[in-house]
């Protein structure tokens, strides 16, 4: 398994990611652009889903691409984020034609960050759609990950969350999977004594610290933070491939990928959780056998889905009372 340059989503060709947050705020947004067609679909589980678009998602809906995906913070207050990117791609003749007019189509996802301590009270302007324009605008091949876009705000199981992302080279002269994610969970990400992430076994060239589970990190315990509530927490990630998938065939490819959370994440699709996979595909590589080949690149995306989540965790740098798994395990903090 060999990561690709970047080790970030856009390793997939023609796809690009922008990040905007605001420190006062403590929520950002993060948002997936391609630089042609991307077909897509969703794959939606738990109990609090805050979400823009999905119907239009479904296999069997008319428009077959969308222009953007947005993940962002801010929970409800967030999807207005997406505006602010229709307006960006609007600008720019890019969208779904009916007749003389242009709409751009952009599914978006939230997560709960409101009760982070950041300043909320931001009145009758909410800051979304600046961010997401912003968002949009900053798109490109390299990017930040941990406190940056939608997972600037974002705390996860005990910890500072972030935004992760991670790709593989499916071989040598096959198509790249990607990930990205905002890892905002209630359920927790590491073993209790050892602080190894549950994601270990797939991990990439010491990616996320490189540390192991030990015997004593053996059992089954299920250790619920007792201050979550309902609605409040949520992971919402994309998984991407150049590989040419259909609406039906990236929304099996989002099913399976799914599985990487459970992995990284325990619990993950609680009732607290509103946890959200998005699925797409860039259409460059046809598949030579369409059943193998899906269930393969589905293996993937799980595998390279919870490496992000565990590099978001990772990457995270303490916020107010969220210390970060870097700082409680004695890992350097980041320069930027």
């Amino acid at each position: 398994m060999q990561p690709g340059k970047l080790n970030l989503i856009t390793d997939v060709p023609g796809l690009r990611v922008g990040n905007a947050d605001d420190e006062r705020l403590r929520s950002g947004v993060t948002v997936l652009v391609p630089d042609g067609e991307m077909v897509a679909s969703v794959d939606s589980r738990g109990g609090g889903t805050g979400s823009r678009e999905f119907d239009l998602l479904r296999p069997e809906a008319t428009v077959q691409s969308v222009n953007a995906i947005v993940l962002s913070g801010g929970s409800a207050f967030g999807l207005d984020s997406a505006g602010g990117v229709m307006a960006g791609l609007r600008e720019k003749g890019i969208g779904y034609r009916a007749g003389a007019s242009i709409v751009p189509i952009v599914p978006a996802a939230i997560l709960f960050d409101l009760n982070n301590g950041g300043d909320k009270n931001w009145g009758d302007a909410s800051p979304y759609p600046t961010l997401g324009r912003t968002a949009y605008e900053a798109a490109s091949d390299d990017f930040r990950l941990g406190n940056a876009g939608a997972g600037f705000g974002a705390n996860a199981g005990g910890y500072k969350g972030g935004l992760g992302s991670a790709s593989v080279r499916v071989a040598d002269d096959g198509p790249t999977v990607g990930a990205l994610v905002a890892v905002n969970a209630v359920g927790a990400v590491t073993y209790p004594t050892s602080g190894a992430f549950f994601a270990w076994a797939s991990e990439a060239a010491g990616e996320f610290g490189g540390v192991m589970p030990v015997s004593e990190d053996r059992g089954s315990a299920v250790d619920m933070p007792k201050l979550a509530g309902p609605r409040e927490n949520t992971t919402i990630g994309i998984v991407a491939t150049d590989a040419a998938l259909t609406k039906s065939q990236c929304r099996q490819f989002a099913i399976m990928a799914h599985q990487g959370l459970t992995r990284a994440i325990r619990p993950a699709n609680t009732p607290f959780d509103g946890d959200v996979v998005f699925g797409v595909s860039t259409g460059i590589r046809p598949l030579a056998d369409p059943v193998r080949d899906l269930a393969t690149l589905g293996a993937h995306a799980a595998d390279c889905l919870a490496r992000a989540v565990a590099r978001g965790v990772f990457e995270a740098e303490s916020q107010g009372q969220s210390v970060s798994y870097r700082e409680k395990f004695g890992f350097p903090c980041r320069t930027s």
